[in-house]
């Protein structure tokens, strides 16, 4: 049986990434940062780590994956990301009662702030 482990970033800045991801998700390294690699996990832990590799490489779009970040506060959430340096990314087929905002880390890297609030099926 497989799991996920961690799921990896490519990024330019690896210390201005770094400082991003830890902020947004309250992560730390596993291990001290190498020059072009570090894993960031949760403090306890426990489940998914992210994991960013500077590798030069081209910010796709559409992206190909992205990352779902779930939260009770929606609206306090996109804004405390915001001030972290994610912008907002607008998408002309988004529904307009959408559970989901879409953003970009400072790199361009995109995800979605998922509202559960009200949820109770596990979705």
């Amino acid at each position: 049986m497989l799991s996920i482990g961690s799921i990896v970033i490519r990024v330019d800045d690896l210390q201005r990434q770094m400082a991003f991801w830890q902020a947004a998700l309250g992560f730390v390294p596993r291990h001290a940062p190498e020059d072009d690699f570090v894993i960031l996990q949760s403090p306890d832990g426990k489940g998914t780590c992210i994991s960013l590799d500077r590798v030069p490489s081209t910010v796709h779009i559409p992206p190909r994956i992205h990352l779902d970040l779930y939260t009770e506060d929606q609206s306090g959430e996109v804004q405390r990301l915001l001030g972290l340096g994610a912008t907002r990314v607008e998408w002309s087929k988004r529904p307009a009662d959408a559970d989901y905002v879409i953003m970009a880390d400072p790199e361009g890297n995109r995800f979605c702030v998922i509202d559960t609030a009200g949820r109770n099926d596990g979705d």
